[in-house]
């Protein structure tokens, strides 16, 4: 009889401690919605979030998570994954085939040659020290240099450099005061190139490139003692030789080849660092580029099309929803990405690269690196945010992953499109909302 007892009394509080339990998770549940519902900052715009469990495969909280949202530079995430199924460990820089003394070759769309933070080299020293009389090939990429639905008065902006075969030094001129106070211009073949203009009156002292041609053009104004402005430069396959030549210091030829099917292929950076670099400062230019890469290797052509479609039929053919994407880095407003997607993406990327601890180290981290450096005060010395940024006019989201007070494993997709307050008081209410999800949960 007393057995029976003691069985039903540890029946009833196994009862009540699993309603406990159930209903603490309500509480917190309750709490996250209360969170979005009394914000004013939310609730006046297009606002998509989801909180979800990595350890116990489930999602915590979602608000608009099936709906469409433009993901601006998030679509790098797509990029990412894309990249970690295609490339090797090390991205390709050149590929080529040497006939009697000639050497020939094709650009990979690789990013990080002569990049100016990568610096990587192999692809150059392969061409100097070859010994053999040099022809470049261009012509394998023949989509526009610009991506679907970019802003085309952005092409004076540092952040929209145009899409090449053969990239050099990131495809952009540096424009910078000397300790003389004369301005100058890296690469230094547009010093040429660079012209006062007595028409041109910006408001302040700053260069502008000729839409169409490699012409800048500064104002009859004081020259500021620490000026510094990165312009793209308008490419062409002249414009790379004569480079490359510059460089090189030896001549190289242009020649129209189609690429040989007997190819051998140089590689250049560290995919790692190069991810690193993609995704910590939102370099769009190396996203761009990385799909040419991807497409190099697995069609020998140049096309970005190519390569988002194939990663949409065999690598992201179980996302929620089906992405609408364009382009690499996410300056396309085309580009259409739903919440509960992109955490699915999320999941997806610590699976195929098996090291959480890896992936955290190439996300901007909350108070340390990239894009959140200045954000997200770390716990007691240590981060616990590590997510991309995505920002452009009237947009910003946040995608990644967060560890709680607790210990909980989470990854979270925070989408805001079409707000017309500035901006960084919708990302001030992201950081407060992510931030009390590391505190209470």
């Amino acid at each position: 009889m007393q057995r029976k007892v003691y069985i039903l009394i540890m029946a009833v509080f196994s009862l009540f401690i699993s309603f406990h339990n159930a209903d603490a998770g309500k509480i917190r549940k309750r709490k996250i919605k209360k969170l979005f519902k009394h914000s004013q900052i939310m609730n006046d715009h297009f606002t998509g979030f989801a909180l979800y469990d990595l350890d116990n495969k489930k999602m915590i909280y979602k608000l608009n998570d099936d709906k469409y949202f433009a993901p601006a530079s998030n679509t790098k995430l797509f990029t990412f994954y894309t990249c970690l199924k295609m490339l090797g460990d090390s991205v390709p820089a050149l590929k080529y085939i040497i006939r009697n003394d000639s050497l020939i070759f094709w650009g990979t769309g690789d990013p990080s040659f002569l990049h100016s933070d990568l610096k990587a080299t192999n692809g150059l020293s392969f061409l100097k020290n070859s010994g053999k009389k040099l022809f470049f090939s261009p012509g394998n990429y023949t989509s526009p240099f610009y991506g679907a639905g970019w802003a085309w008065d952005d092409y004076n902006d540092y952040y929209q450099a145009e899409i090449t075969e053969l990239p050099i030094e990131d495809n952009v001129a540096v424009l910078y005061a000397d300790k003389n106070d004369s301005l100058q211009i890296r690469p230094a073949y547009f010093k040429k190139y660079l012209k006062r203009d007595s028409s041109y009156r910006p408001g302040k002292f700053m260069v502008k490139r000729d839409f169409s041609s490699n012409i800048f053009v500064y104002p009859f104004m004081p020259l500021p003692q620490s000026f510094k402005q990165e312009i793209p430069w308008k490419t062409s396959a002249e414009l790379t030789a004569t480079l490359l030549m510059d460089t090189l210091k030896q001549p190289v030829t242009l020649v129209h080849m189609p690429i040989s099917a007997d190819v051998k292929t140089i590689y250049n950076a560290n995919a790692d660092s190069v991810y690193r670099r993609m995704l910590q400062p939102s370099d769009n230019f190396i996203a761009e580029q990385l799909l040419l890469a991807c497409s190099s290797l697995k069609f020998n052509s140049l096309n970005t099309d190519s390569v988002i479609n194939y990663s949409k039929a065999h690598f992201l053919n179980d996302l929620p929803d089906t992405p609408q994407w364009v382009d690499g880095s996410g300056l396309s407003r085309y580009n259409l990405f739903t919440p509960r997607s992109i955490i699915a993406l999320l999941c997806k990327i610590l699976d195929e690269v098996k090291n959480e601890a890896l992936v955290h180290s190439l996300f901007p981290t909350g108070g340390t690196t990239g894009s959140i450096k200045r954000l997200y005060k770390t716990d007691k010395g240590q981060p616990f945010v590590w997510a991309k940024t995505g920002s452009f006019s009237n947009n910003y989201n946040q995608s990644g992953y967060l560890v709680t007070k607790k210990g909980k494993r989470l990854a979270f997709s925070f989408m805001n499109n079409n707000f017309t307050r500035p901006v960084t008081e919708v990302r001030d209410e992201v950081v407060r909302i992510i931030t009390f999800i590391h505190d209470e949960y």
